[in-house]
């Protein structure tokens, strides 16, 4: 039985009390009898979702169990993931390893990247990219670099012949073949401290060579005479995995710097490997907005580089800074037994090259972009 609380009326004093209406008392009884009906069934539905709760079996609950588990996990992932206009870099990895890279190098296949080709769009891809950082983020800070996309050919097609960046050239950046050691000095310290780290993590790969085959993960550069091979942990704003892997000391030190360029298609960090009576033709880089440093690991005598017409000796656990959008070159004479000549190669941030610039270049030139 349900007792209902009936509301009191209020009546005057003085008037006498009268009994309910019919027609009022027909829709206490209907309501009555609905709120009844309600909560019986209710009552069945929530008595037979426990005894259906209690007739299955521990495997099927702990499937359940497993499986909301795995919905929680993954909507917890999928809201952490911040959205992206670009192939990410673990995608572009991922679809390299897929399609079989040889020797653990990446090579850009990629029709518009603006590291490997070169074409009349490519102001006003750039153009477009920047329109598209600034609606996301901010102008401020662009001036300088509207200024470089804006007027790219003029800038390119002027410059002398000591210095022609073959992709993108940024105004108003001093302009030096070399650069010393203060101008990255963090970076630079942290490098020759952990000198003998690399080498070491070097010397272990370098015990896989021999005159049949190449070692997996390095690859063969085209030079006029000699050999220049070179094992990338980072090519063109790419981590390699496979030889990260192989150098996990060297790829943690990538991490402590403060001015790697990691997340764009100019940065690359290896090492380069000289073989005694190699030569490197005389070549621009693509940017004026980096600087590369070379940490000497093995120097012979007799192995120079060559930077706008300016030479350089390179020295074991120093490191050597120059702009290599300066035509240069570098070779090693030296004879057979002194071995080769090796450094570990890592690209630097220009000095001059400003925070909020850094992170809208990035954005410009993200790799697969």
């Amino acid at each position: 039985m349900v007792w209902v609380p009936l509301r009191s009326t209020r009546t005057d004093r003085r008037a006498p009390l009268r009994a309910p209406t019919p027609h009022h008392t027909t829709m206490s009884l209907e309501w009555l009898l609905d709120w009844s009906w309600s909560l019986d069934g209710l009552r069945d539905c929530i008595a037979t979702g426990i005894q259906s709760f209690r007739d299955c079996d521990a495997t099927a609950l702990a499937t359940v169990a497993c499986l909301l588990l795995l919905f929680v996990w993954y909507c917890y992932h999928v809201g952490r993931e911040q959205p992206r206009a670009y192939a990410t870099v673990n995608a572009l990895m991922q679809g390299a390893e897929a399609n079989g890279v040889q020797n653990g190098f990446v090579y850009c296949h990629s029709p518009e990247c603006v590291r490997c080709t070169h074409h009349d769009g490519l102001n006003q891809k750039l153009y477009h990219n920047l329109q598209e950082y600034a609606k996301r983020y901010s102008w401020s800070g662009m001036g300088r670099i509207h200024k470089g996309i804006r007027e790219q050919g003029r800038y390119l097609s002027s410059r002398p012949a000591i210095q022609k960046p073959e992709v993108f050239f940024l105004p108003d950046l001093p302009t030096m073949p070399y650069f010393s050691r203060d101008a990255q000095k963090h970076d630079v310290e942290l490098l020759e401290r952990n000198f003998q780290t690399i080498l070491c993590e070097f010397e272990t790969l370098y015990k896989a060579f021999s005159n049949c085959s190449l070692p997996q993960g390095w690859k063969v550069n085209s030079t006029p005479s000699g050999e220049w091979f070179t094992f990338h942990l980072v090519n063109q704003g790419m981590c390699v995995p496979r030889n990260c892997r192989r150098c996990p000391r060297t790829y943690r030190l990538l991490g402590s710097l403060r001015t790697c360029i990691g997340n764009n298609v100019f940065g690359n960090a290896c090492i380069s490997v000289l073989s005694p009576g190699t030569v490197i033709a005389e070549h621009y880089g693509p940017t004026n907005i980096r600087i590369r440093c070379h940490l000497g690991l093995k120097t012979p005598n007799n192995c120079e580089l060559v930077v706008g017409g300016e030479p350089q000796c390179w020295a074991e656990g120093r490191c050597l800074l120059f702009d290599d959008s300066f035509l240069h070159t570098a070779f090693h004479e030296g004879p057979p037994e002194e071995g080769p000549r090796v450094v570990f190669m890592v690209d630097l941030w220009h000095p001059n090259v400003a925070a909020a610039e850094r992170q809208a270049l990035d954005f410009i030139f993200a790799p697969g972009r």
